[in-house]
């Protein structure tokens, strides 16, 4: 039998009780994630968010993982990126996360770390793939019992905390806090407090369906209602698992992903901490932010949308600081995956080093105006060798110069070619995305 895909671009995701999330299937991925690894008797650590099959799913994985040598502790119900780091700084060979991150209650997923607290990609998941299909073998059948539990949470919070080490240099701190009913329930709150803030609270009473449902880094905006009526100085809104976050000012405005990059890289290129004098963002990043860190001498590097491309780039080039739009933010001397509170924590480290409010913090960035198109075509034919878009692309790219951006790509999974222009005069912008849309409908759109 041939391997099957079961690893997407963030772990394996499905509806939990259907295929590959079926018991049957996720035993298996817990006996092969134990033989795919490095020596006999493989000790794995799991973290869970608070979807209510996530129980069920970690005591499959567990008893897979068990019946081909592993042992397995379970830290119950804790953030995406405090299984990453426990893995990497406890005698741990492998971390396991149970969670769809900020999909709805009724999927769940399973993403694998390295020991090194990394998550694992590309060969690693095909040789796990490659087993579950080998049908030579067999999980022994039983009864999969409750995981041994493990309090090691404590240790997260201490190195999280310390990213924030003198608070009291911020005075006294109102926050509005949106925990999405999901994993940072166990952790956020208990951090907060024990740095003395005052709380708001949203999303902190999960009861295995409610997780991001109205609430989180996807609905911003109940927590900006709840910052603007409590008179918070800011609020902090984290996605189901816990790698994300998103800001608000203390008016209620979002502060996303872009906005933290400058604040935290200016910050830390004051401080001698940003290595390489360059940050990595996604080609979904505002041109604003690439022409503001290009004034202050810090590069900005472009990868594929994904939190993966952006990890991979910050390793290759021994980056200290890279992220997406979303808030999915890494800063690579605390931890190489994303970390919503040590996003959080980071801000607040900048607010009280510059003495400013996130809002005057957030202003730095002028985010210029965006447009973008789709347009059905018949073919997904190479641009380039197409003289009216090529010459159409060419002549938008020269009137954008310096102070602009074209990205035009084909959808990954619709028979779509997507335009997307930035600049500074949005009308202009609009007029330059149609020309281009124009051209590519002449020469491959689709025929009615």
């Amino acid at each position: 039998m041939t391997s099957q895909t079961l690893f997407g671009t963030d772990g394996i995701r499905a509806t939990a009780g259907t295929p590959p999330l079926d018991v049957q299937t996720v035993r298996r991925v817990g006996a092969a994630l134990v033989n795919a690894l490095p020596g006999p008797g493989a000790k794995l650590l799991i973290g869970r968010d608070t979807r209510e099959s996530g129980v069920w799913i970690e005591r499959e994985l567990a008893y897979g993982a068990q019946t081909a040598g592993g042992t397995v502790q379970s830290i119950g119900v804790a953030p995406t990126p405090a299984v990453a780091y426990l893995t990497g700084s406890l005698d741990f060979d492998a971390g396991i996360v149970i969670s769809a991150s900020h999909n709805p209650y009724q999927d769940n997923g399973i993403k694998v770390f390295s020991g090194a607290g990394v998550k694992y990609g590309g060969q690693f998941e095909t040789r796990i793939e490659e087993l579950v299909a080998d049908q030579s073998w067999n999980v022994p059948p039983g009864e999969a019992i409750a995981v041994p539990h493990a309090e090691h949470l404590r240790k997260y919070l201490d190195h999280a905390r310390a990213v924030l080490s003198k608070p009291e240099a911020l005075g006294p701190v109102r926050m509005g806090v949106d925990c999405a009913n999901g994993a940072m329930t166990a952790v956020a709150p208990t951090l907060f407090r024990e740095l003395g803030f005052e709380l708001a609270m949203l999303g902190t009473e999960p009861d295995g369906r409610n997780i991001n449902k109205g609430v989180g880094s996807t609905h911003p905006e109940k927590l900006a209602e709840l910052v603007r009526q409590n008179g918070c100085r800011l609020g902090v809104a984290f996605d189901g698992d816990g790698d994300r976050a998103i800001l608000i000012d203390a008016g209620g405005r979002i502060v996303d992903g872009d906005h933290v990059m400058l604040m935290c890289a200016k910050q830390m290129k004051a401080e001698g901490r940003l290595r390489g004098d360059a940050v990595v963002a996604t080609v979904m990043s505002n041109i604003g932010l690439e022409i503001a860190l290009r004034k202050l001498d810090i590069e900005l590097i472009r990868t594929k949308v994904g939190d993966k491309y952006v990890m991979e780039e910050m390793q290759k080039r021994g980056l200290s600081l890279g992220g997406e739009q979303s808030g999915h933010l890494i800063f690579s001397e605390h931890l190489f995956t994303g970390d919503g509170l040590i996003t959080a924590l980071s801000v607040l480290r900048t607010m009280a080093a510059s003495g400013r409010e996130l809002a005057d913090l957030a202003g730095d960035l002028t985010t210029y105006p965006q447009v973008l198109l789709n347009v059905r075509v018949r073919e997904k034919a190479e641009l380039e060798k197409i003289p009216e878009v090529a010459s159409a692309m060419r002549s938008v790219e020269a009137r954008l110069g310096a102070n602009g951006r074209l990205l035009v790509r084909y959808s990954g999974t619709e028979p779509l070619l997507r335009v997307m222009l930035e600049g500074q005069d949005s009308r202009e912008i609009d007029l330059w995305a149609h020309e281009i849309a124009d051209a590519v409908s002449k020469a491959i759109g689709q025929r009615q």
